[in-house]
Order: C-alpha cells, then structure tokens, then sequence
C-alpha cells in the first residue's frame, strides 16, 4: 500500500465529478446529513444544524492531512451540484486494506450515481494507493446498499460487513 496523499485528487467519470468539500457546500452537505432518512443507517445521527457540517469539514481536512482518511463530494456535472459524499477510511497498511463509505441525497437515489463514485473510488484504490481488499459495514436492514455492494461485486463476509478483493 502507498502512503495516502496529504491532498485529495479529483476524480472524474462520465457524470460525476468528485472534489474535496469546502464551506461552499455546507448547504448542500447538511441537505444530506442533516436528512433523517438518508441517515437511517448511519452511525450517527443527524445533524441538527448546518454548523455541525463545518465540524466534519474540519474532521475531514485534519483526518487527510494526517494521512488517516479520503473522502471526496460527489458532484453532477451537468449541474455542478454537491449530492453526496464516498470514502476512504480506516486503513490497514499490513494487510492492504480500507473501509468504504458513502453517502447521498435522498434526491440523487436510484439514478445509479452512487455505483459511478465507487467505482472510480475502487480503481482509485487499487490502482493509486495499491490496495489490496476494501470492507463496507452495512447494517442488515439497508438492502438499497447491499444490493449496491454486490453488484460492484463486495461478497457477504459476516455480521454487518462486505467484502471486495481485488484480483
């Protein structure tokens, strides 16, 4: 595995555009997780306010800079519109491996643009930072993710967690 960037590189496909997050899109960020529904699953609970979102941001720049975590703002081209947010988390140098996160607005749901951002974020990871494996924690009941996780083709490993080996 290489050492993870202190700076986040864009990543691009077809309709998407994924950046680093700034206090630009506090409006669009707090639209998704300050949203009951797309947190359902998550391991927190909503934001109650858009100031909450400019504490992640500043988790997110400090947890990059110390080289522990890559998350990227999923935006549409078309629109340039932030909708949501995938990535990198919980690295295991000695054995190649990370956690894979992601989230999105309940507007983007099922045009398939949560699939897009994670398979430029796979190759991402196979590719640049030479990993080897990548884990998603999915609680039972999120059958929208799982159903996602297996067509990029994560397998059932036990509890809450998929598994995706790179060949």
């Amino acid at each position: 595995m290489q050492a993870l960037p202190k700076v986040l590189e864009p990543l691009e496909t077809q309709r998407l555009y994924l950046r680093s997050m700034n206090a630009n899109d506090v409006e669009a960020l707090f639209a998704i997780y300050g949203d009951a529904e797309v947190m359902r699953y998550a391991s927190d609970d909503p934001f109650p306010e858009s100031a909450t979102v400019l504490v992640m941001l500043a988790s997110v720049e400090q947890l990059l800079s110390e080289g522990r975590s890559l998350e990227w703002g999923i935006t549409e081209h078309h629109s340039g519109e932030l909708i949501g947010t995938c990535g990198l988390h919980s690295f295991k140098p000695e054995i190649g491996s990370a956690e894979v996160g992601c989230m999105l607005a309940r507007k983007a749901w099922g045009k398939g643009y949560m699939r897009e951002a994670l398979g430029v974020v796979l190759v991402y990871a196979h590719r640049t930072l030479g990993l080897t494996r990548l884990r998603a924690d999915i609680d039972p009941p999120n059958t929208r993710s799982i159903r996602l996780f297996k067509r990029l083709g994560f397998v059932y490993i036990q509890d809450t967690f998929y598994e995706y080996t790179f060949n």
